[in-house]
This record gives structure tokens, C-alpha cells and sequence, in this order.
């Protein structure tokens, strides 16, 4: 017999639009799985609304009822933050239907789009408009904007535009008692009392359902060029960064490390990408110059950057693209090391950040530590240096079986690792959130002050517990 909360989410949403596990030719899998494979739940049911009063009227019925809510939007997050527990009472909310770009307003440089939009076809409307949506990850082809807000996502262009929350100006939210905050408008001034828009993002839906957004454009570059450099340590890598930062100005969108075993496993994994430099040299870097004025003007620019970089020994040698193919194919490296890590096998993940001045320093006595406890571990070392990211990952030492490594040792390293990004005045989550997986950790790295704050603000606005139990603050 069907449940009387499925009937009424039936009538909500459509019969189409609430799967449940009484339909034997029905998966629930790519809802209950997160993209790491590592955790499996049960959900009561997957509900997908199609509009905000369809979420409106669903968390309504689940605030009734007292039934729990797991947000979800592309399913591509990596810390366990968008599936649901193994109890089999809890409902996915899955925002893929309401996908729609609401609309756009050149001149107040916005584009207005609902949660479930995938990044790549918001960067394509924007694109299509004449403007550049600057966000971009390694999941654009899956993730959604509601996921992205709901974790403050980075990517590759933070140095230059800032996380997803300098990229939104207004927000769209359902409460948790199935309310619907308007607050889509798009200024960029709007000092009357706090800042709930700010307050959402990051929150990792356990505050609010983010059901749209209104973010910022940008006037498209004149011209983009990528360079590909080989340093000789990290800190070569940081001397090369405050160059670019001189040379390039706001023109630098771009500046990424990558290690020299994180590139040798898309070098084995992937030997059709071509890898320069790597194997000559410990670290590379992929930088990108955003000129307003012309082509001829960026790489000028770019090569006097790279001639002082060669002259000061921070970079021992170097290409810059010649055209738009060459460019991909050399972001599609560095894009491809989260791929390649995981054909290697499963490893310990870290998405960390430390003030840039230091990270060299970190990186050494990290590394140098685990290498003693762990003998033989393998560093997967890479990210934004430009805004003080690393994605510091921890792979089996060779011929070890990546479940034992992990179920051996996943403990003794994070609370390793995260010792270090405390003593190096860091973050243990950089743009990934905090998720299942740290929440137990939160309360050991977070100012007490802090936590306290936050769960005071959990508990005003969601008293049942019901939006995303058991995630940020447990």
C-alpha cells in the first residue's frame, strides 16, 4: 500500500516526479550514491518539483509530517553532502527539473537562473549573450548552480572573480517551513540588515533550498592566452605567482599547480593529453591572462612575464598556447588529474587552503611527515595557488589495494593532514564543504565561538532539523 506522504508528494509534484523503490524497473541509484562511490543510502523517495511553489508545497508536507529532506542538484559534491542515510525515511529533493535561465539583464550585467541549471549551459547562455559567467570547475558538465551556491564552489578563476558567493548578487529560498523568500533582486547595494543571501551560500542546503539565483556577468575578454611553466619547488611556484600578480594585474585568471605524480598519473592513465614538461621538473604551473585590449597585447604581456620569470629562476622552462585548441587541451590536463586519480584507485582526499605565503613550507613538512608514517604513500599533490587551494590527496603506495589503504589508515591521515592545516593557520575545506565526511571533524578545527553561532542560527531557522540532517554540524 502506498504511503500517504508519497500520495501527497504524488499530487505535488505529478506521479512521473516521486520514484520510489515499490517500482522494480525504477534505479534509485545515481540519487543515492554519492560520485564517489563511497557511500550508498536509502530514500523514502525522489522528488523532483518543477517549480518553487511545488518545493514550497513539499517541504511543507514534509515539515508536517517531520520527514527529513536531502537537497540535491547535479550529484557531483565529494564529501558525502547530497545523499541520503541508509534509513529509508528521508526524501532527495532534486532541483534537475527546474533548469530553466529565468532571464537576463545586460545592463545590469546579470543573468537570473533557476537552482537546477547545469554550470556549462549557464556559462553557455551567458556566452551566447555576449558576457562571461567566469565559474568553472571540473564538473561544469554535470553540477548545478544550486549546488555550486549551496557549497561555495571555487574552480579555476577564484584569483581573478572570487568563490560562487562574489559571483551572486540574490537568491531564491525556500524555508524550512515551506516558505518562499523572494530575494532575487540584482543589487549590488542593499544595506537593510543582514545578510541572508550570504548566509545561504555555504550552507550546503541545511538552512534553506536554494531554488534560484541571480548572478553577475562579466563583458568577455578581448583575449584569453594559457601558459604551461615548469618550476623548480613551490616555493618557485609562489615567487612565480606574485610575478603574474605584477605583470598581469586583474588580467590574471587563472594559476594552477600541479605535482609531478598527480601528473604522471594522467600520463598513464591518459597518454594521448600530451603532458609537457612534467617529468623534467618537480612542479608546473597553468597560468591564464584575460586581456581587455587584444591578442597581441596578452602575449607581449605574457612573455615579458615568463623572460623575467626565466631571468629570476622561478620558472626553468615554458609554452605559451598559440591558439583556443591548444589552450583546452592544456586545461583539459589539469582537469583530467581527478579522473586519473581516480583509475589509480581510491585515495584519501584533502581540500584544504593556507595562506599562500606559506604554503610552501606546509607542503614540505607535510609531505615529509606522511612519508614517515606511512611509508611508500603516494602525494597527489594540486590546485588554485592563486587563492591558496590545494587538493593535498594521499593515494596507496604502490600495489596496495586502495579499500585496505584507506580503511587502514583514512583516520590517522586526515587527522595528520588536519593538525598541519591548523598549525599552518588553514582551512580543512576549501571549496568542497564540510559535508558527512569532516562533520565529525568540524568541532576540533572550528573556533568554539563559531560553532556555537551556527548552530544557533541552525536552530532559529530550521528547529525540526529537517533540510540536510547530519551534514556541516551534524
Amino acid at each position: 500500500m502506498t504511503q500517504p506522504m508519497i500520495v501527497q508528494l504524488r499530487q505535488i509534484c505529478g506521479n512521473a516526479n516521486v520514484l520510489t523503490h515499490d517500482d522494480p524497473a525504477t534505479d534509485l541509484s545515481p540519487w543515492e550514491q554519492d560520485w564517489r562511490k563511497r557511500v550508498r543510502g536509502r530514500a523514502l523517495a525522489v522528488v523532483r518539483p518543477g517549480n518553487t511553489a511545488q518545493v514550497a508545497a513539499v517541504v511543507k508536507a514534509c515539515a508536517a509530517t517531520s520527514t527529513p529532506i536531502v537537497p540535491q542538484g547535479g550529484n557531483t559534491g565529494l564529501v558525502v553532502g547530497g545523499v541520503p542515510d541508509s534509513s529509508g525515511q528521508q526524501i532527495v529533493l532534486s532541483m534537475t527539473r527546474m533548469n530553466a535561465v529565468r532571464a537576463i539583464d545586460p545592463a545590469n550585467l546579470t543573468i537570473t537562473v533557476e537552482a537546477g541549471c547545469v554550470l556549462q549551459n549557464l556559462q553557455a547562455a551567458a556566452d551566447k549573450a555576449g558576457f562571461l559567467f567566469p565559474l568553472s570547475l571540473g564538473a561544469e558538465g554535470s553540477c548545478t548552480i544550486g549546488g555550486n551556491l549551496g557549497t561555495n564552489a571555487g574552480g579555476t578563476q577564484v584569483v581573478r572573480y572570487g568563490n560562487t558567493r562574489e559571483l551572486c548578487l540574490g537568491l531564491e529560498v525556500v524555508t524550512a517551513q515551506g516558505e518562499i523568500w523572494h530575494g532575487l533582486s540584482g543589487l549590488r547595494k542593499d544595506n537593510t540588515g543582514y545578510d541572508l543571501r550570504n548566509l545561504m551560500i555555504g550552507s550546503e542546503g541545511t538552512l534553506g533550498i536554494i531554488t534560484a539565483a541571480t548572478l553577475k556577468l562579466y563583458p568577455q575578454p578581448a583575449a584569453q592566452l594559457t601558459a604551461w611553466a615548469a618550476v623548480p619547488s613551490m616555493q618557485a611556484a609562489v615567487q612565480l605567482l606574485g610575478l603574474a600578480h605584477q605583470r598581469l594585474g586583474p588580467g590574471l585568471t587563472g594559476f594552477e599547480v600541479m605535482g609531478q605524480f598527480a601528473l604522471s598519473l594522467v600520463d598513464k592513465h591518459y597518454p594521448q593529453l600530451r603532458v609537457p614538461l612534467s617529468q623534467e621538473s618537480p612542479w608546473c604551473v597553468l597560468l591564464e591572462n584575460s586581456d581587455s585590449e587584444s591578442e597581441t597585447h596578452a602575449r607581449a604581456q605574457f612573455e615579458a612575464l615568463l623572460e623575467a620569470a626565466l631571468e629570476a629562476g622561478c620558472v626553468t622552462d615554458a609554452v605559451v598556447a598559440e591558439n583556443l585548441s591548444q589552450a583546452q587541451g592544456l586545461w583539459h590536463i589539469r582537469e583530467s588529474i581527478t579522473l586519473a586519480q581516480a583509475q589509480e584507485g581510491l585515495n584519501i582526499k584533502h581540500d584544504i587552503s593556507i595562506p599562500v605565503s606559506r604554503i610552501p613550507a606546509f607542503v614540505a613538512e607535510t609531505d615529509a611527515l606522511l612519508a614517515r608514517e606511512v611509508p611508500g604513500v603516494r602525494m597527489v599533490d594540486f590546485g588554485h595557488l592563486g587563492d591558496g587551494n590545494l587538493h593535498y590527496n594521499v593515494q596507496a603506495p604502490e600495489g596496495v589495494d586502495g579499500q585496505t589503504f584507506l580503511h587502514e589508515n583514512e583516520e590517522r591521515v586526515n587527522t595528520l593532514v588536519f593538525d598541519q592545516v591548523a598549525k599552518f593557520d588553514g582551512s580543512i575545506s576549501a571549496e568542497h564543504g564540510v559535508g558527512e565526511l569532516k562533520v565529525g571533524k568540524l568541532p576540533l578545527y572550528k573556533d568554539p565561538t563559531a560553532l556555537a553561532m551556527m548552530r544557533a542560527v541552525k536552530k532559529a531557522l530550521d528547529p525540526q532539523n529537517l533540510l540536510n540532517p547530519g551534514r556541516v554540524l551534524g
